[in-house]
């Protein structure tokens, strides 16, 4: 097998790895997440998030492969890593490169394999998402623009390690890191299209809790309020907190009716719990249509405000 040569500018992109102190952490919800959004989209046993330090490889995210396992070496994200574009090789067994590695001589025998290059916000590289398979593939049309998508969202969560975009209360993605995570997922559903609905929650009486029990009753609220929102949405949803005590789920490949079951879970665990202050809330959902949004912004706009109806008519029932 033709060995792989190293990036340009190693030191630099070495140096700029460190500098997001992601090397040696565990796995990271948001990581984790689009990964899983990938080899969902591909329909793949496997997909990773390899991160390439100067002497080693670090797999942030992966999904197929046995986390107990050693990383397996790929070469071919090494090769990967070397370009601007997606490397897409539909049978490692016809590719000179790749038909001799020991990882498609040998289990898991991959045949095909997409990788492309994520970025750090200098610019430089800092390692690939790829989706595997064991069956060699025909290349689809549109399969190089899903996978780029997939990782400008990989890399806008890189981005938001060195900004303001996390809730240190709950721990969710802020308003300003919701936005533009939002974004680049409604540009991916657009362009593959995939359904995407929109979900924006408000706390009802949340005041109260805070006048009543005090603040830090309220903050407990919150936290776990956050935490059954990712207990009963699915690890590739986008979940953040956008206000005080209001809260959006963004759905890929999900319709209005798809949130029905998770919606009433989440009703009724909240409604379940001793020991803390009972937490219901108003939710409005919006479809995500691309003749009506023309952003992120006029979506969360109609879900706001079909959340807001809700609450009306919910305080006049209480009245």
């Amino acid at each position: 097998m033709p060995g792989i040569p190293s990036p340009r500018d190693e030191a630099g992109r070495a140096r700029g790895l460190h500098g997001l102190d992601l090397l040696g952490a565990g796995p990271d919800e948001r990581f984790e997440r689009l990964t899983r959004l990938a080899q969902r989209l591909f329909d793949t046993p496997i997909a990773l998030l390899r991160l390439v330090d100067s002497d080693r490889q670090w797999i942030k995210s992966r999904i197929g492969f046995d986390p107990k396992a050693p990383p397996p070496e790929l070469s071919f994200c090494s090769q990967a890593l070397l370009g601007d574009d997606v490397l897409i090789i539909p049978d490692a067994t016809r590719d000179d490169r790749f038909r001799d590695h020991p990882l498609v001589v040998d289990l898991p025998e991959i045949r095909f394999y997409a990788g492309c290059p994520v970025r750090a916000p200098d610019g430089s590289a800092l390692g690939t998402l790829c989706v595997i398979d064991h069956e060699p593939r025909e290349v689809r049309d549109g399969d190089a623009g899903v996978l780029k998508d997939l990782a400008r969202m990989l890399e806008q969560e890189l981005e938001s390690l060195s900004l303001a975009t996390l809730d240190e209360l709950t721990g969710l993605t802020n308003r300003r890191g919701f936005g533009a995570i939002a974004a680049h997922t409604i540009a991916m559903c657009r362009r593959v299209g995939e359904p995407a609905t929109l979900l924006y929650f408000d706390l009802d009486d949340f005041k109260q809790v805070n006048d009543t029990l005090g603040h830090t009753a309220g903050d407990r609220v919150l936290r776990t309020f956050a935490r059954q929102l990712h207990a009963n949405f699915r690890d590739s949803d986008v979940v953040a907190r956008v206000g005080g005590d209001e809260f959006c789920v963004l759905l890929t490949s999900a319709t209005t009716e798809d949130v029905e079951r998770p919606l009433s879970l989440l009703r009724g665990r909240l409604e379940t719990r001793e020991g803390e202050p009972l937490v219901s809330f108003s939710v409005g959902v919006a479809l995500y249509d691309p003749s009506r949004h023309q952003n992120v912004q006029a979506l969360v706009e109609e879900a706001d405000l079909l959340m807001y109806r809700q609450k009306r008519a919910r305080d006049q029932d209480v009245g």
